[in-house]
């Protein structure tokens, strides 16, 4: 393995309401240095849901995206609070952003966006067993919840509206993930 690069200083650029920017001096074990700029994540975590409402029913959610401009398909998603257990997180995100509680919530995996310049990453959490269970939540208008069958994936891969990565991955992670656990049983 390649010798990690020397981090030789560290400072904050810029700061907003939601982001902070920081760039980075490191010097690579060939002694070259560089200047990066890296995107910083919240400070305590997020998750990214994927609701089954049975065996093969994911719910997802239609929700204005300002970064690209216009409504998009994904998982319901939200940030931790302080303190705050993923897993408790995920539920409560999941009743406000869905309509739905999980009485079994997984932990499946840890993806990152963009590694080269963000320091994100969101926690992947398979929610089952649903009930309804609507919360109050931070969204600027009602968010539509869209049932999709995940036997119908290459068609949901196919849609302009359905394009964000982390839903993507997830969505083949736990479909996999309940391929394997139906063929063991």
């Amino acid at each position: 393995m390649p010798v990690e690069p020397e981090i030789l200083k560290r400072r904050e650029t810029a700061r907003t309401r939601l982001f902070r920017v920081e760039e980075l001096l490191l010097r690579f074990s060939n002694g070259v240095e560089r200047i990066y700029e890296r995107l910083c994540h919240p400070p305590h975590g997020a998750v990214l849901m994927v609701p089954m409402l049975d065996d093969d029913t994911v719910l997802l959610i239609r929700e204005y995206g300002a970064g690209v401009e216009g409504y998009q398909l994904g998982l319901p998603k939200g940030a931790c609070h302080a303190g705050e257990d993923r897993l408790v997180a995920a539920n409560r995100e999941l009743m406000e952003e869905v309509g739905y509680g999980a009485h079994h919530l997984e932990y499946v995996k840890s993806v990152t966006l963009s590694p080269g310049y963000m320091t994100h990453d969101i926690d992947v959490i398979l929610a089952q067993d649903l009930y309804p269970k609507r919360l109050p939540g931070d969204e600027p208008e009602p968010l539509e919840v869209v049932p999709w069958s995940l036997a119908e994936l290459d068609q949901l891969m196919a849609r302009d509206d359905f394009t964000e990565g982390r839903s993507i991955a997830a969505l083949y992670l736990v479909r996999d993930l309940l391929r394997r656990r139906a063929r063991q049983q």
